[in-house]
């Protein structure tokens, strides 16, 4: 399974436009990995996770065909990860099109706004909840609730296709008992997961910071949900965490962790597939 990361910053992105850190000012001079726009996710060149404000530039700098997209999934309702305003460019009169080429899967407060500023379109949106898998093009996806935005039902996915098994997790907070019992019926062969905090811990309880990021990667790992040998890829950095992207490198190799940038892509293999 490929995964690309065409963005692996928080809501804000690096180096954020309006503030001053040292973390900004060195993406500004040095660019490159430090350079972070809002997280997004391709599986597989077809499944494209989360629609926010960047789209566009992350599909122009990473070569992407977006008519190959079968569907795009949302995970919750937060600006950075859903603007509205994009899903216009795909039909008339911006292009021929009169019907959206993918479905939308999507939580049900997703799916309320954008009926709410498309009540006419002709959009498929499907609604999608925690612990319900679904089908689609012969995946097998299925979301996990996230601690992050507890007004609706914000969802971590985990695809499955070909004996392969991998979660992306951006916004997720530090799970809650539920989706940890869950997540005992799951192998991880690969993780994605969010990283936002960095060194500074905030009081919302809907990011980790490096300390809280490290623990849920022990446990699952301590519990056999990940699996010994399985990538594990952090994402949706902070400026505020005040890490460079060379400094993220250097905190996580311990933890046999490594921080995602803008671009990177993978290959997620079954234990069958890497012998």
């Amino acid at each position: 399974m490929k995964v690309q990361l065409l963005g692996t910053g928080a809501s804000d992105g690096i180096p954020a436009i309006f503030t001053e850190s040292r973390v900004n000012r060195y993406a500004l001079d040095h660019g490159g990995k430090d350079r972070r726009t809002r997280s997004s996710a391709l599986i597989d060149d077809h499944l494209k996770v989360d629609f926010g404000p960047d789209t566009w530039i992350q599909v122009v700098e990473n070569k992407v065909d977006p008519s190959e997209w079968s569907a795009v999934l949302m995970t919750h309702s937060h600006e950075d990860h859903l603007d509205r305003s994009e899903f216009q460019y795909f039909l008339y009169p911006f292009t021929e099109r009169e019907f959206m080429p993918f479905p939308i899967y999507a939580n049900q407060t997703v799916a309320d706004k954008l009926w709410e500023r498309y009540p006419e379109w002709p959009l498929e949106i499907v609604v999608t909840r925690s612990y319900c898998p679904f089908e689609h093009q012969g995946y097998t996806i299925t979301p996990i609730k996230a601690n992050h935005k507890l007004d609706e039902d914000s969802q971590n996915l985990i695809f499955q296709r070909d004996g392969v098994t991998f979660l992306y997790g951006t916004d997720t907070g530090y799970w809650q008992d539920e989706t940890w019992e869950f997540l005992t019926d799951f192998s991880l062969d690969g993780l994605v997961i969010e990283c936002t905090e960095g060194l500074h811990r905030t009081s919302y309880y809907g990011h980790m910071d490096l300390k809280e990021c490290v623990e849920l990667v022990q446990r699952l790992r301590s519990s056999g949900i990940l699996r010994p040998d399985a990538q594990v890829i952090t994402t949706h950095h902070a400026h505020t965490g005040d890490l460079t992207h060379a400094e993220l490198e250097e905190a996580l190799r311990p933890y046999r962790m490594v921080p995602g940038f803008d671009g990177m892509a993978i290959e997620v293999m079954s234990v069958s597939g890497r012998q």
